[in-house]
């Protein structure tokens, strides 16, 4: 196998997914593994676990925002622990894509999960507010000026947390990521377009660079970034 130069971020590459044109039984056949691919390389267990259950209200609901909730996988993982913890979790998950929201909300409903079509402007703009807000494999995706807006905008409407969870750009990620999923999730875009996400993503210096005052970068095992920042804790 030939790697790709993984020394610096690889801002021209795009992932296919992202292609208004791309094939659609391919996209919603990629929706369809983000479950078993978030729970196997996300680490969303351990964020809960460690950023996020310690914040959650005894005895009221908490709300939660999902900042580009893909096929909301994660939403509804994040209220079914809630729930499991004897804790009500109100969670909106958005996400701009009308072919994401329509996967979104073709699944089976949960309980205190609900899905827009939005973006986090739009919410800014409604004067929204939530106590936590997370996005999970979406910053590497932004440009400069994208990542400003989601961050500015994300702690506007944050009250106590934000929690951005990312790949961590490494050789290792790359080379068991590319064997790994080799011989899985056929006539899908989960393995050519996470090496593109690997060579797309940030270390956690690079993302500590590029936000701004107040915001942490840290890294969780194995290969995760995360980029926390905490408004009323």
């Amino acid at each position: 196998m030939i790697l790709p130069p993984l020394d610096a971020r690889d801002r021209d590459a795009r992932e296919r997914m992202d292609d208004p044109a791309c094939d659609e039984a391919a996209l919603r056949r990629t929706y369809a593994a983000f479950r078993v691919v978030n729970a196997v390389v996300a680490g969303w267990r351990t964020t809960y676990a460690t950023l996020l259950r310690p914040l959650l209200r005894d005895g009221s609901a908490t709300t939660l925002l999902d900042v580009g909730s893909g096929g909301g996988d994660l939403a509804r993982a994040l209220a079914g622990w809630a729930a499991r913890d004897g804790h009500e979790l109100q969670v909106t998950g958005i996400d701009p894509d009308p072919r994401a929201h329509a996967w979104a909300t073709s699944r089976p409903a949960r309980p205190g999960v609900t899905f827009r079509r939005a973006t986090t402007g739009d919410l800014v703009a409604e004067g929204a507010r939530f106590d936590l807000v997370v996005s999970n494999h979406v910053l590497h995706h932004l440009d400069d000026r994208e990542l400003a807006a989601v961050l500015d905008h994300s702690r506007r409407l944050a009250g106590r947390r934000v929690v951005h969870s990312d790949i961590r750009r490494s050789r290792t990620a790359y080379l068991l990521f590319s064997v790994g999923t080799l011989p899985f999730f056929p006539g899908s875009f989960i393995r050519a377009d996470g090496l593109v996400s690997i060579r797309r993503s940030y270390t956690v210096d690079e993302l500590g660079a590029a936000a701004p005052p107040g915001w942490e970068a840290r890294p969780q095992a194995p290969w995760r970034t995360l980029l926390v920042h905490d408004v009323g804790v």
